[in-house]
């Protein structure tokens, strides 16, 4: 199923929010804690140095003793509530317990090189009576007469309260990024459904249409990123436009020049059935009409078939001299009939379109040519590539044509001879050489003043390997 434009942005935008949000709201939440445990770490600190401050020497020399004083009480006044106890354990360097909870691991640890404070102190994370701790320790000096030793004071603390402290830190980040989220939803929500109105506002027009209704869409307010999609849906309007009128001319030609041949064909067929005429005239009569007829029916044909190839892009080239030799040998018989001196000189010409379009050209321009040369006449017929061209000049020995047929001889059904032609062989011509992107051109033969033939001819654009 195709996701919505509205569900695309919104994904878009929301997921890599989302995920920042998630990143940020970790790194916030290890900032914070990490401060809580500065904070409270320097608590430690306060009641190791407390404790400190209470520890003696007893007695001279070796046999001196160190001794201490430490009420519980002591420590109460750095103990925030009731939801963190703390125990201490104040012992020498070498391990021999003064005083405190000898439940406390002994500290085996070293000092930092670069500690947070001047004091020969470090912290650690250890566990007391299977209960997780936070340690500070303190490496106290004690002064003697003749000597001074070194006491070891650990302070450790439940972490009841900074997990608490930690996770009120957390729940509070939480909440406040969800808000976040929730506001740039709702703002992302209302902007992108600002943002889509001209696109339903496109779709809601084009679905009111009526069939057949094909106008341009107007742009109006629409976003500059609308305007090439608009555009672009104009322009398919405008070919669908062209096509149905197109299919609507061929229709009404189509049924009004049959119509002409399918009512002389019942003239004939009447005639014939009350002996008006001789059998073997009336069915040659009849046969003449139909013959008139599929003729019509086939270049009617070919010529909507033009205008459909015309919307393709062709993807193959073709050798016009083959094509055109082909052609020649196809209506050789009608060359014969007419006992014409016939003449054809072609050079390998790459073009680049349909084969169909190739060989009905050559054919209509070939066969009108032979139609139109008296008998025993001259037909000459030349290709070849000059200026990145193919040139085709079919130059035959009839009688030309007029200035007024000339203005109308490429539009459909302008024959030069009513009873011989239908008027669709040359305005094929021109809509396949159209198509193509060439040109074609009729012209007298003048000598001595007088018309002695017509020249067609015809450029097309040759191939690019060709044209290489």
């Amino acid at each position: 199923m195709a996701i919505s434009l509205r569900r695309y942005l919104l994904i878009g935008i929301l997921v890599p929010i989302g995920l920042f949000v998630v990143v940020d709201t970790v790194s916030l939440y290890r900032q914070a804690l990490a401060a809580v445990n500065t904070a409270y770490d320097r608590t430690l600190l306060a009641s190791a140095k407390s404790i400190g401050e209470r520890i003696e020497a007893v007695g001279d020399g070796a046999a001196a003793q160190l001794r201490t004083t430490v009420p519980y009480a002591a420590l109460e006044a750095f103990e925030a509530d009731n939801r963190s106890r703390m125990v201490y354990r104040i012992s020498s360097t070498r391990g021999e317990l003064i005083d405190g909870f000898a439940t406390l691991p002994m500290w085996r640890g070293q000092l930092p090189d670069r500690g947070p404070y001047a004091a020969l102190v470090d912290f650690y994370d250890d566990v007391h009576e299977s209960e997780p701790v936070r340690v500070a320790v303190l490496l106290q000096p004690v002064a003697m007469a003749q000597a001074r030793v070194m006491a070891v004071v650990q302070v450790a603390e439940t972490l009841e309260l900074r997990r608490t402290l930690a996770r009120q830190i957390l729940l509070d980040t939480l909440w406040r990024q969800a808000v976040l989220v929730s506001v740039i939803a709702l703002v992302v929500i209302v902007v992108v459904q600002r943002a889509t109105r001209p696109v339903r506002r496109l779709s809601q027009q084009l679905q009111q249409r009526p069939d057949g209704q094909l106008e341009p869409l107007l742009a109006g307010d629409a976003p500059r990123e609308l305007l090439p999609l608009i555009d672009a849906t104009n322009s398919i309007m405008g070919r669908l436009q062209h096509l149905l009128d197109h299919q609507k001319r061929f229709v009404r030609d189509a049924s009004h020049q049959l119509r002409t041949p399918l009512a002389v064909l019942k003239v004939q067929v009447q005639s014939a059935l009350r002996g008006d005429v001789a059998p073997t005239q009336a069915l040659q009569e009849i046969s003449d009409t139909v013959d008139r007829a599929a003729l019509l029916a086939n270049q009617m044909l070919s010529l909507a078939r033009v205008a459909q190839l015309r919307q393709q892009t062709p993807t193959a080239s073709a050798d016009w001299a083959q094509v055109l030799r082909e052609v020649a040998l196809d209506l050789s018989p009608l060359l014969a009939d007419r006992n014409l001196d016939f003449d054809i000189s072609t050079t390998t010409t790459q073009v680049h379109t349909h084969d169909w379009m190739l060989r009905e050209l050559s054919r209509n321009l070939l066969h009108n040519a032979i139609k139109h040369c008296p008998p025993g006449g001259t037909l000459q017929v030349t290709l070849h590539s000059a200026d990145q061209q193919a040139l085709l000049c079919i130059r035959d020995s009839g009688p030309g044509i007029s200035t007024e047929l000339r203005e109308r001889l490429f539009q459909p059904f302008s024959a030069g001879e009513a009873r011989t032609g239908s008027g669709l062989g040359l305005a094929i011509c021109h809509e396949i050489v159209l198509a193509l992107g060439g040109r074609i051109s009729l012209d007298n033969r003048i000598s001595d003043g007088l018309i002695c033939g017509l020249d067609a001819t015809v450029r097309l654009p040759l191939a690019d390997n060709n044209a290489a």
